[in-house]
């Protein structure tokens, strides 16, 4: 290990963000393994220790130091108070691109319909300090007790109203439970403890982590696309072809024609191809990618 490296300690979101986590990390360039058994997963990065830690802790352990940084929600930043140095914002969850919900519902058959409706009712939470903060703004009084789980099953019985998470809002109608107003998105942040992130090694390799991390949640939503075509055509073609930036034209060997690689939104692959086709392109060839960098 060269003198002038610093061991960087990762935190590893245990939970719901783990999978995704460990997947966007190995495209971005880390294998990493975990073992149910041990807290302490394999990482194949010599500068690199990876700690598994509950999302919902995350931010605390880092605010002291036991982490050098860390991934995990901007709801449980918030709910910890801590006071932590934000990387980035990275889009991903473990079930799709949407930004987690922290949403005041109650039973379909509830009178509460606003906020104000909530003035000495009882709610069940899981963020205590955000909800008591919400209801603070909105200059209204209720009593709010922590919820170990089983959220939407309290709603019915225990409790007036609940903030609970959601994403698509299904499960919560799936319990019959409407939904009354939005407390607050969260998406999971690279955060790094502020010493740490003073001190330039360590830094070096949090910012290198973001870079790469970022590449490879880029590249999801691109795809690679290479093509032949005659010369003549390609003024017509490029016209059709979205692309990144301008794309790459090589003169193949051939006489009079040209290799074209750009890369483009995965999602238009299935319209443009036609076009393309219809526009001369031979040889087309779609190609997943690792990481885009921008």
């Amino acid at each position: 290990m060269s003198k002038d490296k610093e061991i960087v300690r990762f935190g590893l979101p245990k939970g719901s963000l783990q999978d995704a986590t460990v997947e966007k990390l190995s495209k971005a360039g880390w294998n990493i393994r975990v073992n149910s058994r041990s807290y302490l997963p394999y990482v194949d990065d010599e500068h690199l220790e990876v700690r598994t830690i509950r999302a919902q802790e995350m931010s605390i352990y880092v605010e002291r130091g036991y982490l050098d940084c860390g991934i995990t929600g901007l709801d449980w930043i918030q709910e910890n108070g801590s006071d932590v140095h934000e990387v980035g914002e990275f889009l991903f969850s473990k079930a799709t691109s949407r930004p987690a919900r922290w949403v005041l519902a109650v039973p379909e058959s509830s009178k509460i319909v606003s906020v104000k409706d909530l003035e000495g009712k009882l709610i069940a939470t899981e963020v205590v300090e955000i909800t008591k903060n919400w209801l603070k703004s909105n200059g209204v009084k209720a009593d709010v007790e922590f919820s170990w789980g089983a959220t939407e099953v309290k709603a019915h019985e225990l409790v007036d109203a609940i903030v609970e998470v959601t994403e698509t809002g299904n499960s919560l109608r799936a319990n019959n439970l409407r939904i009354i107003d939005e407390l607050m998105s969260s998406t999971p942040r690279l955060i790094a403890n502020r010493k740490a992130w003073a001190n330039k090694a360590k830094r070096d390799k949090i910012e290198q982590m973001a870079l790469l991390l970022r590449g490879a949640i880029d590249a999801e939503r691109k795809v690679g696309l290479k093509l032949n075509i005659e010369q003549e055509n390609l003024n017509d073609l490029l016209v059709k072809l979205p692309s990144l930036r301008n794309p790459t034209v090589n003169q193949l060997s051939q006489d009079g024609w040209v290799a074209v690689d750009t890369v483009i939104d995965e999602h238009v692959v299935r319209e443009i191809i036609p076009e393309l086709k219809a526009s001369g392109a031979e040889g087309i060839i779609e190609y997943p990618l690792n990481k885009v960098i921008y």
